[in-house]
């Protein structure tokens, strides 16, 4: 997967909800990428904008409906990302 061809699926305010909502991705065939700014995991209380979880343009819109039938819906707001 270039990173040429990735768009935001969703952010989550901890590992544990991205990582369910990427292992329930790739169960319906749509490969994921994970960035947290948490210093490769080490530190975890340390990440400040949100566990992100990117997918391939061409896969988005399965990402967004796979996601809005789960019950993970506990996204960080992206408000001020979408600001800038």
């Amino acid at each position: 997967m270039s990173d040429t061809d990735l768009v935001r699926a969703a952010t989550y305010v901890n590992r544990f909800e991205a990582d369910l909502a990427k292992t329930t991705l790739e169960a319906a065939g749509v490969p994921v990428l994970v960035r947290a700014d948490d210093c490769g995991g080490m530190r975890p209380h340390l990440w400040l904008g949100g566990i992100e979880l990117f997918v391939r343009s061409e896969d988005a819109e399965k990402a967004a409906e796979v996601l809005a039938c789960t019950p993970i819906n506990l996204e960080a707001d992206d408000s001020a990302a979408d600001e800038t």
